[in-house]
């Protein structure tokens, strides 16, 4: 009798045995430790503007992270610019499309939960971000604007009046320049210009130095200077083509930069870690302030230039 139970026991067991084998093999790829050994993590890129060529270079450095890392990396794009209702929206659906983790430039405040991890670029936020001093990068710029202009006019614009990185550029813009003794105006644009407002603000405004704190808007400025032949000295933000164009021209002073490259590789890096639940640091990127006779030292070359190795 004994015998007997004791086969059945042993039966019993093994049966036991073979469906835990079965239930952890159909939960696997559900465990959050999963993405350690298992498919590459899925890390969708949300800008704030529809034009993603001002983030060329960050975008070479997230494609090397991703190859490294083991990551795939998806670049959405708004179909309006700066709208944070929109980029909620584009959040959560990458989110229940898959992505493992969010890589954002807000347009505007974060939604509070889109259930994945978030890092963002240019403003602090999410689980962790990759940006720059904003504050100390906007005094900067205005030092040297006063550096070339004592006691002048300046006009600030604020070209995307929704992310806090670029308000906190501008104020920090703004302390600076009051310090020194500058007479300050600020345009603050429609969210969604496409550069018609900011041309025409350029065209009526009479000061002597115009400041503007994120890439696109510098971009902008410098194309209208050329074409209608303003005077105002123009400070802006950014190391993409058409601004390196712009200060070896002479039609921008000066620029703000820092790598691209770099901030795109960190992004990535950070995204695969906060999705795979390991601890990781944001990053606060150093900038330098670059003019036009510096563009060609080294180390400039390398800002302004990356390639992927």
């Amino acid at each position: 009798m004994n015998k007997h139970r004791t086969n059945a026991l042993l039966q019993l067991l093994v049966l036991f045995a073979l469906a835990a084998a079965v239930v952890l093999t159909l939960a696997w790829p559900q465990l959050p430790f999963a993405k350690r050994e298992g498919e590459p993590v899925e890390v969708s890129v949300i800008l704030r503007q529809t034009d993603g060529s001002a983030w060329a270079n960050a975008r070479l450095g997230m494609e090397q992270a991703a190859g490294q890392l083991r990551a795939e990396v998806r670049l959405v794009t708004p179909s309006a610019e700066n709208d944070a209702a929109e980029q909620a929206r584009l959040m959560g659906y990458e989110a229940q499309r898959g992505a493992d983790v969010l890589v954002v430039i807000p347009a505007g405040e974060l939604p509070a939960d889109t259930g994945v991890p978030v890092i963002t670029l240019e403003t602090p936020g999410g689980d962790g971000s990759v940006c720059p001093d904003n504050e100390a990068l906007g005094r900067a710029l205005a030092a040297a604007a006063l550096e070339d202009l004592p006691a002048c006019r300046v006009l600030l614009v604020n070209s995307a009046p929704g992310s806090a990185g670029v308000s906190a550029r501008l104020e920090g813009a703004r302390a600076t320049l009051e310090a020194g003794g500058a007479e300050v105006e600020e345009a603050q644009l429609d969210p969604a210009d496409d550069g018609t407002e900011l041309e025409t603000v350029l065209a009526k405004s009479e000061a002597d130095a115009v400041l503007l704190f994120e890439p696109s808007a510098t971009e902008t400025a410098a194309s209208a200077k050329e074409k209608l032949s303003l005077a105002p000295a123009l400070y802006g933000v950014g190391s993409t083509s058409p601004i390196a164009a712009a200060l070896e021209q002479g039609t921008l002073s000066a620029s703000a930069v820092w790598s691209d490259f770099a901030a795109g590789y960190l992004a990535v890096e950070g995204a695969v870690h906060a999705a795979r639940g390991e601890s990781w640091q944001p990053q606060t990127l150093d900038f330098s302030i670059l003019r036009g006779e510096d563009m060609y030292e080294p180390d400039n070359q390398k800002l302004l230039f990356p390639v992927a190795s």
